[in-house]
């Protein structure tokens, strides 16, 4: 059997869920799927799945043959992309991911316009409240809202005032103590995300000063979703830190109340990343080149209206 080929279908069945699911994608038998996968097993002298009837999960040594499956496919694809250059037409399944509430409200628009102009490329959007190893997890781009730290992927901004705020609804401030500056946050009941940290917010410098400040505290809540903290804090059940576009309708109806302006961090950038090498593809290529100016706009916008959001 070919290796390449067996590494094919290996990864397919990690990124479909199952080995049938991969068999179906890739037009094969569950009984192929299986020999590839034990091809490779016998191969590398490990087992590489662990198999139920519903389900599999990579072993510890899958885990590190997957990375390296993933980046020999990477390979040899941009290999092929070098050769074919501009003849080669946008196909094939494109992998994007975002965090959730960006890749739902802001991204998933500007796909589905991709999708409507280039019918030859599928789209598998992953919605992750953490970032991704783009190589290593097989992610063509990227859509990322923070400071980036130097590495070998393509960065193209998108925009750059996504601004992190402390929020609580009306009811709970005038119940609970007045936050004046960061500190008090301690006295309070905190809801926070994963993704916004789970025990300690970092904030600007106190006025004449430039160490930043750092909060520490035990939070009441913590979730993996910006919607169930959203949730919490409109309910009166805490205090919690989101972006701007998380919250603007709710400041802008009165649900929700900003506090903390004056110490909030500095806006953060937003960036569509690729690997090196991957802008190649044509699909990479076709995608970038007709998102950026869309999703631009669209920060530009959001960038308006969080500047119009009032305590």
């Amino acid at each position: 059997m070919d290796r390449i080929e067996a590494m094919r279908v290996f990864v397919a069945a990690l990124d479909e869920g199952s080995l049938a699911a991969a068999g179906r994608k890739l037009k094969r038998s569950p009984a192929a799927v299986s020999r590839a996968i034990a091809f490779l097993e016998q191969h590398v002298g490990a087992e590489l799945l662990h198999r139920t009837t519903r389900s599999i999960k990579l072993s510890e040594a899958g885990e590190r043959y997957a990375s390296a499956c993933r980046r020999v496919l990477i390979d040899l694809e941009e290999a092929d992309m070098s050769v074919a250059g501009e003849r080669a037409a946008p196909r094939g399944t494109l992998t994007i991911s975002a965090p959730p509430i960006s890749g739902e409200e802001i991204l998933r628009p500007v796909i589905d316009a991709y999708l409507d102009a280039y019918p030859a490329v599928a789209v598998n959007l992953i919605l992750l409240d953490r970032h991704a190893n783009l190589v290593e997890e097989g992610i063509d781009v990227a859509l990322r809202v923070a400071q980036l730290p130097d590495s070998s992927l393509v960065a193209v901004r998108v925009g750059g005032d996504v601004k992190r705020v402390i929020v609580a609804s009306p009811r709970y401030l005038a119940e609970h103590p007045r936050i004046v500056e960061p500190a008090d946050l301690t006295r309070h009941r905190i809801v926070t995300t994963t993704h916004f940290g789970h025990d300690a917010w970092v904030f600007a410098p106190p006025p004449g000063g430039t160490i930043a400040r750092s909060v520490h505290f035990k939070p009441r809540l913590v979730v993996n979703s910006v919607r169930a903290a959203l949730a919490s804090a409109v309910g009166g059940h805490g205090v919690t830190r989101l972006y701007t576009y998380h919250v603007a309708e709710h400041v802008q109806d009165g649900s929700l109340k900003i506090v903390l302006r004056d110490a909030e961090p500095p806006a953060l950038p937003v960036h569509l990343l690729t690997p090196h090498g991957r802008t190649l593809a044509p699909k990479v290529r076709t995608f970038v080149d007709f998102a950026v100016p869309r999703l631009r706009a669209e920060f530009a916008r959001l960038s308006a209206q969080a500047d119009a959001l009032k305590d």
